[in-house]
């Protein structure tokens, strides 16, 4: 049965697995106990109980790509992070039945990651179809804004991986590479017809890539460093 945002609101908070950030104007996470907590720089001991590489999925939706790094690699921990718990919860939900315990999500605003890991805490960051956000560069998740937080928290030679079919993020995105001094590890503008095209995770296919919602013919992969 079909559960409403309202019994998933209050699911995942009751979830171990499940952190969220309750008011817009503070960082403070909360936990399934209700108590306050600073992961920030402590993610691998205090969470995960281990030193394994930890990843992000910004922007995360229905946690896809979260819940599939999990599943492919056990050796890695992963965190996804969106501000629509509706959404999360399809996520958690899927990671809870799989005992996925590597990995965690986080209901907040991208924009407050700074306050919750440490400098050099986070292996990677995946932006699997964020919204292009085509009248308002600023919000895009690769433009210079974003990139300066990304810094703060990427280990050197973290890579950043941006999957998408709009050719403004795409295109916009190598501007921003150029302009913040990143430098390119990949680049197929044509990813399902490059030599990527069969890596299980770049495959995963979103519920927003399925939808195509920019009618586009191709799907863009660019992966880089800070």
């Amino acid at each position: 049965m079909a559960k409403g945002k309202l019994a998933k609101f209050a699911e995942i908070k009751t979830m171990p697995h499940v952190f969220e950030n309750r008011d817009w104007h503070h960082p403070d996470l909360y936990n399934h106990k209700n108590e306050t907590i600073n992961y920030a720089g402590k993610w691998a001991t205090l969470h995960f109980g281990n030193q394994h590489p930890i990843l992000l999925e910004l922007a995360c939706g229905y946690g896809e790509y979260t819940t599939a790094i999990a599943r492919l690699y056990p050796d890695k921990n992963v965190i996804g992070i969106d501000l629509k718990g509706n959404r999360i919860w399809t996520g958690a939900k899927f990671a809870q039945m799989q005992l996925l315990t590597n990995a965690a999500f986080i209901r907040s605003q991208v924009e407050l990651i700074e306050h919750y890991f440490g400098k050099g805490e986070i292996a990677e960051i995946w932006l699997p179809f964020p919204d292009p956000q085509k009248e308002r560069p600023k919000k895009r998740l690769t433009s210079t804004r974003y990139i300066e937080l990304y810094r703060n928290i990427l280990q050197p030679e973290g890579i950043i991986h941006l999957k998408t079919d709009s050719d403004v993020l795409y295109e916009s995105t190598l501007e921003v590479i150029i302009e913040t001094g990143c430098k390119i590890v990949a680049n197929y503008p044509d990813l399902y017809h490059s030599p990527l095209a069969t890596n299980p995770l770049l495959s995963v296919t979103t519920r927003y890539e399925r939808l195509n919602l920019s009618g586009a013919t191709t799907i863009k992969y660019l992966s880089f460093t800070v």
